[in-house]
């Protein structure tokens, strides 16, 4: 099938590297670098199973949306595929949840950006650095999509790099007993401190819920069809890639951790990278991690005003949103869409500063329920496409999911898990409460939507 027509009017200005580094450090964040501690010591190293676990699961909706992909490359894609194989209704809902769930995703990572700066600059107020990076790199994004791939490869390479030299570093002293930890360093630490399951299956089991969310954003490729230079080339490859970077990435990186120090040494509001690269005797480790948690902030910061952007003008072209975030800038990038989202986002440097916390900690929970949805309605798409397909009604793509229909109803299930366990905890459990409010004041807007499409058709 022809691509021809499926851009929209974007610029194929993509490069396959940029594309390539994005899909492998696309899902690296803070939950990683930062988040893990707390993980660490609630399930122990049984962590490692529920990220490997959580990560075959991510990588069956990547397959998912792999094939949707090589059936019609389209940046608006998830919109898309929603509207034409469940409903009009679903395509509305999906690009205005993926749009809602990048912005607040956005507001916390600003918000988290000012945080990380005042550890070298303790006196620049932090909604100070928030502005300045939301400033930067809304300019970054409105400059062209070049700028915004090549600011997005650097943050990437910055993560990658940190992890495979932690790795690299860990193993070497773990097998050659190098440095102050070289000593204690041992695989063994795996199973002792209570072993593989100190707090027993059930606390691997409700890892999963912060987990998944440690992978928020991998679905962002396929935004990115509309305006690489080769989809049908690159996507595949990067798609198939996820697999390795979860093991490498994740696991690698916390057998590695969990063996250089015992389980028991991580904690909450701690990253476990510092606690591993003070034992290896590395001085300035918190500097340095908390520089790459910088680069992670701003690297999902800037996913969220391109994501956004391009997510508002497809909802104007399904006439779910205003028909002037349609237009594209002479440079081929939605501008108005990319300013009306950088202004939303611009209201989480207010909220920081005169709302409480657990007013914004009820905000950033629309993410939560965001990223099930949108990795729901993949699947879904998929498994809708892969009957009609099947029975000659559409043509068939050419990198199709293994095990359909099966591995399909597998991750759905997986899906609904996760949504049941986050009622298990008090820190998750917001989600569920604000879930029936996001889909109210969807549904309102889906009704308004219709009656003023419906008022503008000619008698």
């Amino acid at each position: 099938m022809s691509d021809q027509g499926t851009d929209e009017g974007y610029a194929r200005g993509l490069k396959n590297r940029q594309i390539s580094m994005m899909a492998i450090g696309g899902a690296i964040g803070t939950g990683l670098f930062l988040g893990a501690g707390a993980a660490i010591e609630t399930s122990g190293p049984a962590l490692i199973v529920s990220y490997a676990v959580a990560g075959a699961v991510i990588f069956l909706i990547m397959r998912a949306l792999g094939e949707l992909l090589m059936y019609r490359p389209v940046s608006r894609s998830f919109v898309d595929y929603a509207e034409e194989f469940v409903g009009r209704f679903a395509g509305f809902a999906t690009g205005w949840v993926y749009w809602l769930m990048w912005v607040v995703t956005a507001m916390a990572e600003i918000t988290a950006a000012g945080i990380y700066v005042q550890y070298w600059f303790p006196d620049i107020p932090q909604w100070v650095t928030a502005a300045v990076v939301l400033g930067l790199l809304f300019l970054a994004n409105l400059i062209s999509v070049k700028v915004f791939g090549e600011f997005e490869f650097w943050f990437s390479m910055i993560k990658v790099v940190t992890i495979v030299g932690a790795i690299v570093l860990g193993l070497a002293v773990i097998i050659f007993g190098l440095g102050p930890a070289g000593e204690h360093a041992s695989f063994a630490h795996l199973v002792s401190d209570g072993g593989f399951l100190p707090h027993g299956a059930g606390s691997a089991l409700l890892a999963l819920q912060s987990v998944m969310f440690a992978y928020l954003g991998v679905e962002l490729i396929g935004l990115t069809a509309g305006e690489a230079e080769n989809p049908r080339v690159v996507l595949p490859k990067a798609i198939n890639s996820v697999m390795v970077r979860i093991g490498v990435f994740y696991v690698g990186a916390l057998v590695v951790l969990l063996s250089l120090v015992p389980w028991t040494e991580f904690h909450g509001g701690e990253s476990p990278f510092v606690r591993a690269f003070d034992a290896v005797g590395i001085h300035g480790a918190a500097g340095i991690i908390q520089f790459v948690v910088l680069t992670a902030a701003l690297s999902s910061c800037n996913s969220g005003i391109y994501s956004t952007g391009r997510m508002l003008r497809t909802l104007a072209v399904h006439r779910a949103a205003p028909k002037r975030f349609t237009r594209l800038s002479g440079r081929q990038v939605p501008a108005a869409s990319i300013t009306v989202s950088a202004l939303v986002m611009a209201l989480g440097i207010l909220l920081n500063a005169f709302v409480p916390e657990k007013a914004f900690a009820y905000i950033t929970s629309v993410a939560t329920v965001g990223v099930l949805w949108i990795w729901g309605i993949i699947v879904v798409c998929q498994l809708i496409y892969r009957r009609r397909s099947d029975r000659g009604e559409l043509p068939a793509s050419e990198f199709r999911m293994p095990g359909a229909p099966w591995t399909g109803y597998l991750a759905l299930a997986f899906l609904a898990l996760v949504v049941v366990l986050l009622g298990f905890s008090e820190d998750t459990r917001v989600a569920l409460y604000v879930t029936p409010i996001v889909a109210v004041v969807i549904a309102v807007g889906y009704l308004l939507s219709n009656r003023s499409a419906k008022a503008k058709q000619p008698a």
